[in-house]
């Protein structure tokens, strides 16, 4: 009987989490208009009514683009930041790391608040740029500590190896150091687009006309419940756990081998 515990613990926990996705993906093959038992289907209605809004399919490119884009920048600015801390002796490092990895603790509410009051202090515009911004501030600290948690003796001593034959700095960084900490950066730049590509506090306070795919699902909220909506959470959700299997493929399955 104890055998069984542990297996009926974890069908639980599974179900627990996974529950609610599957009912979101059931009911977004559901043929009538609404997204609740009996279940009427399947049927692919709604997923071409999705693809044939046009304003969907917009804030769907609008959350790509933010996605990728901040997330490039942020890896690309917590590799140097990581990169300086770990290779050189700095006043202050300690310090400077906890400000780093600092913005972590803090209300993704209370960093759209400050970044919106600092844009109109400035008086830039409110835009996906504006919004783009915002990701980066809050995928900044996630790619720094995954980064700086990779780099360790066996990097230091290759880099070194690469200067005592002659290689400049820049040479080292880009050609040794780099690919070196490549699943470290492929790791963070994915989970970043995970958390950009759904992520609604900052994206609804820094856009203003052209927002991305959750603003455009909250706004849909307020009309109530559809299998739209069903349809438009099972593509986010396919989204994101597609970031997760392309971690798992080119991180987890480069250490493997």
């Amino acid at each position: 009987m104890t055998r069984f515990l542990p297996l009926a613990y974890l069908a639980l926990a599974f179900a627990f989490i996974y529950l609610p996705v599957a009912a979101l993906v059931l009911f977004s093959f559901q043929d009538g208009r609404l997204p609740v038992p009996p279940f009427e289907g399947p049927s692919l209605r709604w997923y071409a009514d999705v693809l044939g809004d046009d304003d969907i399919v917009e804030a769907l490119v609008n959350s790509l683009l933010v996605a990728l884009g901040s997330s490039a920048v942020a890896v690309i600015l917590g590799f140097f930041a990581a990169y300086g801390l770990a290779r050189h002796s700095l006043p202050g490092s300690v310090f400077l790391r906890g400000l780093l990895i600092a913005p972590i603790t803090v209300s993704y509410l209370i960093v759209g608040l400050g970044l919106l009051i600092v844009l109109q202090r400035t008086g830039i515009g409110l835009s996906l740029w504006t919004a783009a911004i915002g990701h980066v501030v809050i995928n900044l600290p996630l790619a720094f500590a995954i980064i700086y948690a990779s780099m360790g003796a066996q990097q230091q001593n290759a880099e070194r190896a690469a200067r005592d034959l002659g290689a400049g700095e820049v040479e080292v960084v880009l050609l040794v150091t780099a690919p070196m900490l490549m699943p470290a950066l492929l790791a963070a730049f994915f989970l970043s687009v995970t958390l950009s590509w759904d992520e609604f506090i900052i994206a609804f306070l820094l856009t203003r006309f052209d927002i991305t795919l959750p603003v455009e699902i909250w706004s849909m909220l307020r009309s109530g419940l559809s299998p739209r909506l069903n349809a438009i959470g099972s593509f986010v959700f396919l989204v994101s756990v597609t970031a997760v299997i392309l971690i798992e493929l080119t991180v987890f399955g480069r250490r493997r081998r």
